[in-house]
């Protein structure tokens, strides 16, 4: 028996063990998805919908185009990716995940980009949408337009320097597609521009509103057919978030109410007491693990711990991305032969950066915010400006030191589990 075959047994029999337990908690199964079912229409509905059809308009009319053509220039010397991967990046960033995923397969079914570019590309253009970042967590769950401004940039500085530390992958592979221009509207690609002279060796905001106009005369559709296209679209997809937060939330309780996450939650427990943050974060990680609205929301809850460390775990589920996103993103990738293993890796270097970023930028951005009672039990005296530094720092050697830690111990299993695979063949 090989690995996707004990894999896909495994899922069965997760599926099986699911639909067990909604038989045997139905009213646990009901209250959680009325909880998930609230969260999607009072909080998310109101936030992202509107913005999913401004994005679907952009696109249309071609402002997308005219930001990922002034992109051009610092694609491929920051992050050694052709020059049409602007696109990506603005769309990326603009609308959240797996939107840059759904892109960049583009490019990569037409042969436009390599597999390892595509694999960058995909590693740090998948974020949240600032629409969500915004009203849904920083206004809908913790109250506090204030925050916004600090998690845009531990979220988004993080993500660029992802990006820059992913130009080191795959260096050793042979790149193809480089330097070739894109049209995202028309589906096709067009030859490789000589060194010097392509339209993405410089900086033009004539090139970029003649993006524009192509792409809007490419697409063609009247005002009244792109803005009911765009309301279904943005209906479908908002559809697909729904269901996918209702259904991580009924997970979620009945792994819950069964005992079954209490083996997690203490895991998680020990490993926030290593990293020498706050403990009663153990409850919003293991959600933000599954799914990021729940995670974000329940890292805004707990009374007892810092708003400073809330907003760090809500800056980590949100980079992560939930194993909803995670699925979602696998599925697309599969499609396009990129691998999923390079985006897993730098969804979790992403988590942590943004964390620590954020614990570097709380008391010189956020002020007398900062002040926590916690903080100074643990240190015994109360610190200003950069005074936050040395404990980031620390909660950051901790963290990376239990990961490696964690990391053996998978690569353990992962040879136990090759050996045990090539016993059986034999």
């Amino acid at each position: 028996m090989n690995l996707a075959r004990i894999t896909m047994s495994l899922m069965v029999i997760a599926m099986a063990a699911i639909g067990v337990l909604m038989l045997t908690y139905p009213e646990a199964s009901w209250e959680a998805g009325v909880t998930g079912l609230a969260i999607w229409w009072e909080v998310l509905f109101p936030s992202l919908f509107p913005f999913f059809v401004i994005s679907e308009l952009m696109l249309g009319f071609g402002i997308v185009h005219f930001l990922g053509k002034l992109l051009d220039p610092l694609m491929k010397p920051l992050f050694r990716i052709p020059g049409s991967g602007g696109f990506v990046a603005a769309m990326g960033f603009a609308s959240g995940y797996p939107v840059s995923a759904k892109l960049a397969t583009k490019l990569r079914e037409q042969q436009l980009i390599s597999r390892v570019e595509g694999e960058r590309l995909v590693a740090f253009t998948t974020s949240s949408d600032p629409i969500f970042l915004i009203g849904a967590v920083s206004v809908g769950f913790f109250g506090s337009s204030k925050l916004a401004g600090i998690l845009a940039l531990a979220h988004y500085g993080s993500a660029l320097v992802l990006g820059f530390m992913m130009r080191f992958y795959g260096t050793k592979e042979k790149s193809d597609g480089q330097g070739t221009d894109y049209n995202i509207t028309s589906g096709q690609g067009s030859a490789p521009s000589s060194p010097g002279s392509g339209s993405s060796a410089k900086f033009s905001l004539r090139l970029a509103l003649q993006a524009m106009h192509e792409a809007r005369q490419n697409d063609g559709r009247s005002l009244g057919e792109l803005l009911k296209q765009a309301v279904a679209s943005s209906l479908q997809l908002m559809a697909v978030v729904g269901g996918l937060v209702v259904f991580f939330s009924v997970i979620l309780e009945l792994l819950t109410v069964s005992g079954m996450m209490t083996l997690l939650y203490a895991g998680v427990h020990s490993f926030l007491s290593l990293t020498g943050l706050p403990t009663a974060l153990a409850e919003p990680f293991v959600g933000g693990l599954f799914e990021v609205t729940l995670g974000a929301k329940a890292a805004a809850a707990p009374v007892a711990v810092p708003l400073m460390y809330k907003a760090a775990a809500a800056a980590f589920i949100l980079s992560w991305g939930g194993l909803s996103v995670h699925a979602q993103v696998a599925s697309i990738l599969n499609g396009a032969d990129l691998r999923y293993a390079p985006f897993l890796t730098a969804r979790l270097i992403h988590g942590v950066m943004a964390a620590v970023f954020l614990l570097l930028l709380w008391k010189p951005f956020m002020g007398s915010l900062s002040a926590s009672a916690w903080l100074a039990s643990l240190e015994g005296e109360s610190r200003t400006g950069w005074g936050s530094v040395p404990d980031a720092f620390i909660i950051f050697l901790k963290f990376i030191t239990v990961l490696l830690i964690l990391s053996l111990l998978a690569r353990i299993i992962h040879r136990m589990l090759t050996w045990v695979e090539g016993r059986s063949r034999k």
